[in-house]
């Protein structure tokens, strides 16, 4: 598979890992290892800060396939392949209008924030 299709389908994997946490079928390994990936994919954190020059981005490039794929070793077929159908019409309707799924990683900008502020007053 080349790149592209590679990107295509981290694309849509992602999402449906969403899903998949969701559903009350998946096993507890899967949602806790869905958890961490999404959790990764949505921080503002990473393990190599991206304002370092190509080994920050490398950190993304690298680390969130591979969490992908472990996490999808654990969902059962037949529910990952429900999840990638609904990952595929995600779209379809426009961009999905669920704005609290922002407030964690508001919460740990506001955190940050408030750490930085209280470090540099006392």
């Amino acid at each position: 598979m080349d790149i592209k299709g590679r990107a295509k389908k981290l694309k849509l994997d992602a999402p449906a890992i969403f899903f998949a946490l969701k559903k009350k079928e998946t096993p507890a390994i899967a949602k806790i290892f869905a958890l961490i990936t999404i959790g990764y994919a949505l921080s503002p954190i990473d393990f190599i800060p991206d304002f370092i020059p190509v080994i920050g981005l490398l950190d993304d490039i690298i680390l969130l396939p591979i969490f992908i794929a472990i996490t999808i070793k654990f969902i059962p077929e037949k529910i990952l392949k429900q999840c990638r159908a609904e990952a595929e019409n995600l779209w379809n309707e426009g961009k999905p209008k669920k704005w609290y799924f922002a407030i964690p990683i508001i919460l740990v900008w506001v955190i940050l924030i408030f750490l930085i502020i209280k470090y540099v007053i006392t």
